[in-house]
């Protein structure tokens, strides 16, 4: 059995190698090649935590099979110990046993900027200059290196509540990228203002940035919003947008409430919504159609992005003579 560390996958694996497993996880999805469940969630009420197991499977020439289990303990910190640790449990999908064991804090940052820039690279103007980064937490810097592994931006706006975190976020990153500005701004219009794509990676319960100061042409991502209760993007915006993709249509329109509440609103109809990625890989739908279009993309995440992705990883480790084998 082979142990990842977050090194290890970081030694091994591209941002634009988890991009095309998202891709290829996707496809696999609206192919009918996966099996993904619903999570199970156990509440522990005496430990103040939650544990959640999230299975998935696909199928297909380069089958997968594995469980990520992300335990919630806000309580943790209090011992010098994260609040949100994962794993990834990679079993050999022939036989059935555990394969292997991989970081799952740094699997889901990777997989979840992949996605965004695999929808990126399918929907937003292939002439760009300016993004707009909002939210600058635990996701943003995965984020940030999707949007620039697919573009060659100029300049990136950073918008955070806490400007000061943005000012910091944009120091870090600066480094990494030294060819590209990076500038903390003020205000979500002024973040959002002739921005060619828009990232919004927050937990808000009401929109990070208005409609009207959103630019022709412009390609939005929706990442942080999760529940039904949480609403990055605007319905204004939703109401006007040319393309609308989730990463699943059944995920999206159970727990995304910035797109369930405009159907709800009468706002739009769910005829609205253009579809699903990996329709978009597979050439059934139609993505961007004009320079000028408004193009939005949705994820709340799904398991299968996990399963294929870390299956690659391991393999890519192995390969390598990466990570440590143990009986």
């Amino acid at each position: 059995m082979l142990v990842l560390s977050k090194e290890d996958i970081q030694n091994c694996f591209t941002m634009k190698e988890a991009i095309e497993a998202d891709k290829e996880a996707l496809r696999l999805y609206t192919e009918g090649k996966t099996q993904v469940p619903l999570r199970v969630n156990l509440n522990l009420e005496e430990q103040n935590g939650q544990s959640l197991f999230m299975p998935a499977y696909s199928g297909g020439a380069e089958p997968s099979l594995g469980v990520k289990i992300v335990s919630v303990y806000p309580d943790n910190y209090k011992k010098g110990l994260p609040n949100l640790p994962a794993t990834m449990i990679v079993l050999n999908p022939e036989i059935g046993v555990v394969d292997a064991i991989v970081d799952g804090t740094y699997l889901t940052q990777l997989r979840t900027g992949a996605v965004q820039g695999a929808a990126t690279d399918m929907l937003a103007n292939k002439e760009v200059e300016i993004g707009a980064l909002i939210g600058t937490g635990g996701q943003a810097e995965s984020q940030l290196e999707a949007m620039l592994t697919v573009r060659e931006f100029k300049q990136i706006n950073v918008y955070d509540r806490d400007i000061e975190r943005a000012e910091a976020f944009c120091e870090t990153v600066a480094k990494q990228h030294p060819t590209v500005t990076f500038k903390a701004t003020k205000t979500p219009k002024e973040t959002v203002t002739d921005a060619d794509v828009i990232t919004t990676v927050t937990t808000s319960r009401m929109p990070t940035f208005d409609a009207v100061d959103v630019k022709k042409g412009a390609h939005i991502n929706g990442v942080g919003s999760y529940t039904p209760v949480m609403k990055e993007i605007p319905a204004e915006i939703i109401k006007v947008a040319d393309t609308i993709i989730f990463d699943t249509t059944e995920g999206v329109m159970a727990e995304a409430g910035d797109f369930i509440d405009p159907i709800k609103d009468g706002v739009v109809t769910e005829e609205a919504y253009t579809g699903e990625l990996g329709q978009l890989v597979l050439g059934q739908i139609e993505g961007r159609q004009a320079v000028d279009d408004i193009t939005i993309f949705k994820t709340v995440g799904s398991a299968v992005l996990d399963s294929v992705t870390a299956q690659k990883i391991v393999d890519k480790a192995r390969e390598l003579g990466l990570g440590k084998e143990i009986n």
